[in-house]
């Protein structure tokens, strides 16, 4: 056992294992994923045990900023300093409960307030972002507004957008929003490579961690006949794994259905001079209407829900030699696994982005049956 680092353990609803020593929680999420693989040596990856975490998201309540409370979604925790949070994110929490500590919080169970969330990020390059949401159908939104102009004139934030979500909708992502200072876009770098996200779009908050996924699935790559076959990177986001391993491969698809990160894996491409990358703007269940040839290798890290039969489906008519699944959700995972009938697990790794949870993610390699 060991003490908690947060005093708001076991009253706010993030993290659920402080009270075991780290090495417990690791023996834990192994034991767990050697029993779904089936694969009795596994390779552990670790960073920081707390501190890690370049984005949170925090909750307006009618004091200031907190998080969810543990079981009930519409309560929140009063909360100063985040234990699991960069130190950045923890400076910037402080400025804003200064400019917000008695606002117009939205109430989640009446519909009724302006100040909803914000989100806050940070990047090794030192980038810094703050994302204001408001409820779009509150009365009070140019009152603030003029609270948050304050706040833009005085932070040291370099970016800063505000986003509008209906009262009756939940979420942190729309597409009415105004930037108020700096850019709705920032950079994050992997293996030398500069990679620009939407901040409202999907990014690893566990950037030390991430980085050394990024530089083991390049491993799993190299010292295979690569060179004359493809890539196809499926569910590619902004790109990151396939411009990493361009370079291994004659050409590279990035298939991803988000507008938004499509754009952003093109600007990537050419802010890295990779030129043998095609990205395309699908649904991956779609993966029927494209031609690939037939020397093929897969890397694919898919949501939560994990990937749809449909994409499976092709995935075992394509017959890539290599299947590279980066899986959050183990137990989905495994689902998927039952499906991939023609392919044996060569080897697999565990990276724990998320210490204190029971979140981690896997990279687990398929290879061809002959």
């Amino acid at each position: 056992m060991s003490i908690p680092l947060c005093p708001y353990f076991n009253h706010c609803g993030g993290c659920t294992t402080q009270h075991l020593d780290y090495s417990v929680q690791i023996e834990n999420k192994s034991k767990e994923l050697k029993r779904i693989t089936g694969c009795s040596e596994i390779e552990v990856f670790t960073g920081p045990e707390y501190h890690y975490r370049s984005r949170m998201d925090f909750v307006f309540h009618h004091r200031g900023l907190g998080l969810r409370s543990k079981g009930i979604n519409s309560s929140v925790v009063d909360v100063k300093e985040c234990v699991i949070s960069n130190p950045a994110i923890n400076v910037i929490l402080t400025e804003l409960r200064v400019f917000f500590n008695d606002v117009d919080a939205f109430d989640l169970r009446k519909k009724q307030g302006t100040f909803r969330t914000v989100v806050v990020r940070v990047t090794s390059l030192g980038e810094s972002f703050v994302s204001f949401v408001l409820n779009e159908d509150s009365p009070r939104l140019a009152e603030a507004m003029e609270t948050i102009q304050r706040f833009v004139t005085a932070t040291s934030v370099l970016n800063v957008l505000v986003a509008y979500v209906p009262a009756t909708l939940d979420g942190n992502v729309s597409e009415e929003y105004v930037v108020l200072k700096g850019s709705d876009f920032i950079q994050e770098c992997y293996l030398g490579k500069t990679f620009w996200y939407s901040v409202q779009g999907f990014f690893q908050n566990n950037y030390v961690v991430a980085g050394k996924m990024q530089e083991y699935c390049r491993t799993l790559f190299q010292g295979k006949e690569t060179f004359s076959a493809h890539l196809l990177d499926l569910y590619g986001g902004v790109g990151t794994f396939g411009i990493i391993n361009a370079d291994l491969f004659k050409s590279v698809i990035i298939v991803e259905s988000v507008p938004s990160c499509i754009i952003a894996a093109k600007r990537n491409c050419v802010e890295n001079e990779i030129k043998n990358v095609n990205c395309v703007l699908l649904d991956a269940k779609n993966l029927r209407k494209l031609t690939f040839p037939s020397s093929l290798y897969v890397i694919t890290d898919p949501p939560r829900s994990g990937m749809d039969q449909r994409t499976i489906q092709q995935l075992m008519i394509l017959r890539p030699k290599v299947i590279v699944y980066i899986s959050c959700n183990l137990q989905q995972f495994a689902k998927d696994l039952l499906k991939l009938k023609q392919y044996s697990v060569q080897s697999v790794a565990l990276f724990d982005l998320f210490p204190q949870t029971n979140h981690s993610e896997a990279v687990v390699e398929l290879v061809l049956r002959e």
